[in-house]
């Protein structure tokens, strides 16, 4: 079962910003499209960004322009640079992947698996 560890969140002020990171020790990023969404108390599951295997990347239209997807796959690494955070990005961050090349509509990315813990991120003064 592939295993997924996103890491980096925190408490940051409006405005701030963060970079959240998401890593496998057993499983190989190169072949695949790798996604985020986000889920905060009380509401429904949110995707909000995906990478694919080729690098094009996708946004949902809540953080495009304030957040940036990213991967290194030499580290089997993913990235989240979230900059100009609002209260409402307030949530638990998630990355997952269906193991496919190619990223799906951020409507499909909310019911993909959860693969492992997330991280929170709140955003207040």
């Amino acid at each position: 079962e592939v295993q997924l560890q996103a890491s980096g969140g925190g408490l940051v002020q409006p405005g701030g910003s963060l970079t959240l990171s998401c890593a496998s020790s057993a499983f190989s990023f190169d072949d695949y499209a790798i996604s985020w969404f986000r889920q905060a108390p009380g509401k429904g599951r949110e995707g909000i960004s995906c990478i694919a295997s080729g690098g094009t990347k996708y946004y949902a239209g809540a953080v495009k322009d304030r957040f940036t997807i990213s991967r290194d796959n030499a580290k089997n690494t993913v990235y989240l640079q979230m900059n100009s955070l609002k209260p409402e990005d307030t949530a638990a961050y998630y990355c997952t992947t269906d193991q496919k090349g190619y990223c799906g509509p951020m409507r499909r990315v909310a019911t993909m698996d959860q693969l492992g813990q997330g991280t929170q991120v709140t955003v207040s003064s």
